[in-house]
């Protein structure tokens, strides 16, 4: 029985050549995890290009109310809005306002619900107005809720591209508009 013990007990390995190895690539198998997630990460927030947005109104009645989609600015000619829905184009020339606003509300459904401190939180919602004449000489209007995290971008990409100031409803706006 002893002798079995012995035959079956191994002394601790040092490193050799096939530990060595296996270390090497976990280590490699888990850089190229990190890579490809970052990737993926970067290809699911940036593969798209433009920003997100949803129509709440305006004089366009091709597009539905309430459709989410994305604004593009990437095209040095057009504006584009296209989502599942609808999808509109705007030549830059023709934009002759740019209008910037927020819509603040406190929480009170939430502090009704879960927790009074709710009432000290307010929740904002930017808006942005494109204002253009179209190929009939007649204004129109698209109106958008803009993703906070993309609101910065939408108005110094559509001041670039169509030469004019954006104006801001007030104050707030402004600070959050110009960062």
């Amino acid at each position: 029985m002893s002798v079995r013990k012995a035959a079956l007990s191994t002394k601790p390995r040092t490193r050799d050549a096939a530990g060595v190895r296996f270390r090497v690539f976990r280590e490699g198998a888990a850089t190229s995890c990190a890579l490809l997630l970052t990737l993926g990460a970067c290809l699911g927030a940036g593969g798209q290009p433009g920003f997100r947005v949803e129509y709440v109104g305006g004089t366009i009645v091709q597009i539905p109310q309430g459709c989410s989609g994305r604004a593009q600015t990437t095209d040095e000619q057009f504006f584009v809005f296209y989502s599942k829905g609808a999808s509109w184009r705007v030549p830059y020339e023709t934009i002759d306002l740019l209008e910037y606003g927020q819509k603040v509300d406190r929480r009170y459904l939430a502090a009704v619900i879960v927790s009074p401190l709710f009432l000290l939180s307010r929740s904002r919602a930017h808006f942005l107005t494109v204002g253009y004449t179209d190929e009939n000489g007649k204004h129109q209007a698209l109106i958008f809720r803009v993703n906070k995290d993309d609101i910065r971008g939408a108005l110094v990409s559509l001041e670039t591209r169509t030469g004019r100031r954006v104006e801001f409803q007030d104050e707030e706006a402004r600070k959050a508009g110009k960062g």
